[in-house]
């Protein structure tokens, strides 16, 4: 017997790196069935897609070093680049899914990552390079959002009033861990085979494709409304009153970012430079170290019996201790160090990103989540590239000891700048909060 899914996800109201629920009505693309064992597969297939097709997105990152030896540029400007691409495509096309259909939708990204992949491999220079990556910056920012909503529902159709545990969970996985996945690979086989710039990209572009071709056994979870809604970007919107614990967020955010952008960009530069590490694979390493910690750090922050408040405040704590780490590590220099820094501080970025999320939906109004998150993800990318381009300038006129101590010093002071924010925004909610209990006669009363 078929199963309606009848609780669709719209995309415009999903993190990038955590599922979210929605609080209001199903948009109007309207609902589908689907059998709860085709719905089941389809559950795993597209958490197989959602996983290589980010897992591409960080391939490159342990062969920077490769192609700043062969073409002398600084991995600094590609991460901008590719920051673009997200960023464009989330206010563009991050919400077309809810009436052009989840699966229609996922297949032209992983399609859209495989067309990345034929520039990086027929265009092997610093243009190809940069090009390839504007468009695999494109792909993810369209997937991200989709494939999680598409998780969500399809998760709902095979397991009818089953909690939403098992679709976030996986979805964190296939999000941050194939994040970490395309990094540890690349590294591997730039290591242990003959092409190191090629090999890379085509093993990928084989595991896009086998998921391409199963994508086809997923049912879709969207009917296409009739008539089509009007086509409009994504808008950015912050509600008034609740700027001071919306900017907190979003500098938040955008620290968890930085970490992230560092480890993606510069740090296999550093690892080899600095720390006289010369080995692709343990380049790859630290970056899946870093994007595994922060997916364990999710799942678990979804379980801790703590308030916000004080997930918020461990998640920045772990931050700035890991990234005081890893500069301790430069320094002495200590490559167990650097990855045990990368670690803490990649467990920091992930329940900071978290809890910036879960505080964004809690402030937005009904019908404007999509806008609320929309503006903390343009911060969270400005968090990817602003302080990673200082960084690669700074090695350029001073030492990359003194300009990562510099990075450390700016990041530490966001976050402890972070920390005051979320205290004031805080103390002024819960005094808004009381004062409108009062003024609605709801709070207790003075009468003397």
């Amino acid at each position: 017997m078929e199963t309606s899914v009848r609780s669709r996800v719209p995309a415009s109201r999903t993190g990038v790196t955590e599922l979210t629920r929605p609080h209001s009505a199903p948009g109007p693309a309207g609902t589908t069935t689907a059998g709860p064992r085709a719905a089941g597969a389809g559950f795993w297939i597209a958490a197989y897609v959602f996983a290589v097709t980010m897992a591409f997105t960080t391939v490159p990152a342990p062969l920077y070093v490769l192609y700043q030896a062969r073409d002398h540029f600084g991995a600094a400007m590609v991460t901008v680049i590719f920051a673009a691409g997200v960023v464009a495509s989330l206010l563009l096309a991050g919400h077309v899914s809810d009436w052009l259909g989840r699966r229609r939708i996922v297949a032209a990204a992983v399609g859209i990552n495989m067309a990345a992949g034929l520039v990086f491999l027929a265009w092997p220079t610093i243009t190809g390079l940069l090009a390839g990556r504007l468009v695999s910056g494109i792909s993810a920012g369209l997937i991200t959002a989709t494939a999680t909503a598409f998780l969500a529902e399809l998760h709902s159709s095979s397991r009818p009033g089953a909690p939403s545990a098992r679709a976030e969970l996986v979805s964190t996985a296939a999000n941050l861990g194939g994040l970490g996945f395309g990094a540890l690979l690349a590294g591997f086989l730039a290591e242990y085979t003959a092409a190191p710039l090629w090999l890379p990209y085509l093993v990928a572009e084989g595991l896009m494709l086998a998921g391409a071709i199963a994508l086809a056994a997923s049912p879709e979870t969207v009917v296409r409304p009739n008539p089509r809604p009007r086509y409009r970007p994504q808008r950015v919107r912050v509600p008034a009153g609740q700027r001071p614990v919306f900017y907190a967020a979003g500098l938040a955010a955008a620290a968890a970012f930085a970490l992230f952008g560092l480890f993606t960009s510069l740090a296999p530069g550093f690892i080899a430079g600095t720390l006289h590490e010369s080995s692709h694979a343990l380049a790859g390493l630290s970056t899946f170290i870093v994007f595994g910690a922060a997916a364990l750090a999710q799942i678990s922050a979804g379980r801790l019996p703590l308030p916000r408040g004080r997930q918020a405040r461990l998640g920045l704590g772990l931050l700035a201790a890991g990234v005081a780490a890893v500069t301790a590590a430069v320094w002495l220099p200590s490559l167990a160090l650097f990855l045990a820094g990368g670690a803490i501080a990649g467990a920091g970025a992930g329940a900071t990103f978290k809890t910036s999320i879960t505080t964004a939906l809690s402030i937005a109004p009904d019908g404007a989540r999509g806008e609320t998150l929309a503006g903390l993800f343009v911060a969270a990318y400005l968090g990817l590239t602003v302080p990673v381009v200082g960084l690669g300038i700074a090695t350029q006129l001073v030492t990359t000891r003194a300009a990562i101590l510099g990075f450390a010093a700016v990041l530490i002071a966001a976050v402890a700048a972070v920390s005051r924010k979320q205290g004031a925004a805080q103390a002024s909610g819960s005094a808004g909060v009381k004062l409108r209990g009062l003024r609605n006669g709801s709070g207790a009363s003075f009468r003397g």
